[in-house]
Parts: C-alpha cells; sequence; structure tokens
C-alpha cells in the first residue's frame, strides 16, 4: 500500500455538544462542489491541501460529544492534528448571552452550533473572491469549473466526483482565458492571481489574531471587508467575524430582529451588543430558520462573462 492510501484514523471526544454537518456546512460551496460531499450515511467527505500535501477525510458522528475521521493523502497528519479545530471543539461562546428573545431562543436550541476553523486561508479566499457581486450560483459554478480544470485527484478512497483543489502555485498560473470560460471577469481573477502570489504570507495569518488578519487580508488590492470577513470566519473561526457589504445580510438581519430592513451602517449599530459573537449571531439566526427576508421584486439575475 502506497502512503497516499494509507488511512489515518483520528477521534475527538468534545467536551460541549456538536453537530459536525452544520459545523461544516459553510465550508461547502454548492450542492455540486467537487470538495465537499455528504454521504447517504451521513458522512461528510472533504478534500483539503495541508501544508504537507494533499489531503481526502471522512468525518463521521457517533453521538452528540464524538467525531471520528479517517484521512488519506500526504497532508492526512496534519489534517489529525487541527481535527479539534476544524470540528469546533475549542470554539468559546461561554460569554455569549444575547438579550433579543429570538437569539437567545435559538442560542438555547442550538447549544451544539460550533465555529469550526480550517487554517487553510486560500481555500476559503478563492471560493470568497469568486462569490463576489454576483449571485451565488454562479460563483458556484465557476468554482466547479476551475477546481475540476485545475485540481487534482482526491487521494484515497474518495467518493466519485471529488477533487482536491488547485494549490497557490497553480491559482498563479491559470490563464486568464480560463477564467473567462468560467465565468469571472477580469477583476476577480486578477484578485485571485494578487492574492496566489503572496499566499505564503497570506496563509500566516492563522497565527494573527482576527484583526490583524483582516488587515493583512484588506491589503490586497480586490479584497474588501466582505470578503475579508468570509475568509476569518472559515480559516480561523472568527465568532465576530461580521460579512458588512453582503447583499442580503443586513436586510435579512433586519427583517428577523427587528421586523425592517436595515442598511449595513444599521446592522453594524444593532448588533454591536453582541460583539464579540456578531457572525455567531448569523448564523444562529440561518441554522434556527429564524432568518427572514421577503421578496419585494425580482431575483438577482445570474451574470454570463464568458460570452464577451
Amino acid at each position: 500500500m502506497t502512503a497516499s492510501l494509507e488511512v489515518v484514523e483520528t477521534t475527538v471526544t468534545a467536551r460541549r455538544p456538536l453537530d459536525v454537518a452544520m459545523t461544516l456546512h459553510p465550508l461547502q460551496r454548492g450542492k455540486g462542489d467537487p470538495c465537499h460531499q455528504r454521504a447517504v450515511d451521513g458522512s461528510i467527505w472533504r478534500t483539503s491541501v495541508q501544508p504537507s500535501g494533499p489531503v481526502t477525510y471522512r468525518l463521521t458522528q457517533s453521538d452528540r460529544h464524538t467525531v471520528h475521521c479517517q484521512a488519506w493523502g500526504e497532508g492526512a497528519r496534519d489534517l489529525a492534528d487541527g481535527l479539534n479545530r476544524l470540528v469546533g471543539e475549542q470554539d468559546e461562546c461561554e460569554d455569549f448571552a444575547p438579550e433579543h428573545p429570538i437569539l437567545a431562543e435559538a442560542h438555547r436550541r442550538f447549544p451544539h452550533l460550533r465555529l469550526g476553523r480550517t487554517d487553510r486561508v486560500m481555500e476559503a479566499l478563492v471560493p470568497a473572491i469568486l462569490e463576489q457581486r454576483v449571485h451565488g450560483i454562479a460563483a458556484f459554478a465557476s468554482w466547479r469549473r476551475l477546481v475540476w480544470k485545475f485540481g487534482t485527484p482526491a487521494p484515497g478512497p474518495a467518493p466519485d466526483g471529488m477533487r482536491v483543489p488547485p494549490t497557490a502555485h497553480v491559482w498563479r498560473r491559470v490563464p486568464s482565458w480560463e477564467f473567462h470560460r468560467a465565468n469571472v471577469d477580469p477583476g476577480r481573477a486578477r484578485t485571485i492571481v494578487r492574492c496566489a502570489q503572496v499566499a505564503d504570507r497570506l496563509e500566516k495569518i492563522v497565527d494573527l489574531s482576527p484583526e490583524q488578519a483582516t488587515r493583512r487580508l484588506m491589503s490586497i488590492p480586490g479584497v474588501g471587508i466582505w470578503t475579508a470577513a468570509e475568509v476569518t470566519q472559515r480559516a480561523l473561526g472568527d465568532a465576530d467575524a461580521l460579512s458588512v457589504g453582503d447583499y442580503h445580510l443586513a436586510s435579512m438581519v433586519g427583517w428577523s430582529l427587528l421586523g425592517k430592513p436595515l442598511d449595513d451602517a444599521e446592522m453594524v449599530a444593532y448588533l454591536e451588543p453582541v460583539r464579540p459573537h456578531r457572525y455567531r449571531a448569523v448564523r444562529l439566526l440561518l441554522v434556527s430558520g429564524n432568518a427572514i427576508k421577503p421578496k419585494f421584486g425580482p431575483r438577482t439575475p445570474v451574470v454570463d462573462h464568458s460570452w464577451h
């Protein structure tokens, strides 16, 4: 058996209840994400590029406190070493005590909501850039096409259709016409390449505070506050990373908690009392089913950049 097919098995026993599917859900980029699949038996399959190389891993949960991981590939040991962070075992929320009755009830009903961290910056950053200013359907399609074209086969017994995402070295060399064919406009394409060129520096933000990490991310032209928040939520497990500038978020928060829409500035002011858990509050609204946003007009159009 080759090293790439040897399985590394790890078990995490959590102090508080957890739900691994709920924790990892923000990492999935659409239902057809080639880097994330949920099997019929409830297990979660994912791929990643760890510092030591590519990895495929399978997560299963036997009870509310226990998660078992099987990992294959050169990056299996690194993945196993960070498993407790990935499943949210180190997520601390003892000081989260929201006063709004909807948030308080959601927190009571979902004590197993955990915010995990992948410690993989580029794997969060590239999809976030693809999702800038476009419909999610189009961004997910772009991600699928690019991963299929430039990713690599998943090591081990991965389900059909799974791929390992491209490395920063590969992203730097994606031709402009391939971004074009994937319906990615030149602005987003240039931002991805810029980030890939300084990927080593960006990957080190996992050792910084969320504030320092955000500043470093936003020092890259094309990476704004929304993109930085989307990255720190996933790579750092930042419970306070509020996606300011999101097309729907401020309105959703307003309708859900106040019965009226808010703009970004009003949302930031309104959620100030729950700092440093503003992202946690948003996640609770979503997982509890209390997120409300009435539809008053046509949906955001899916723009096709590949025809011109």
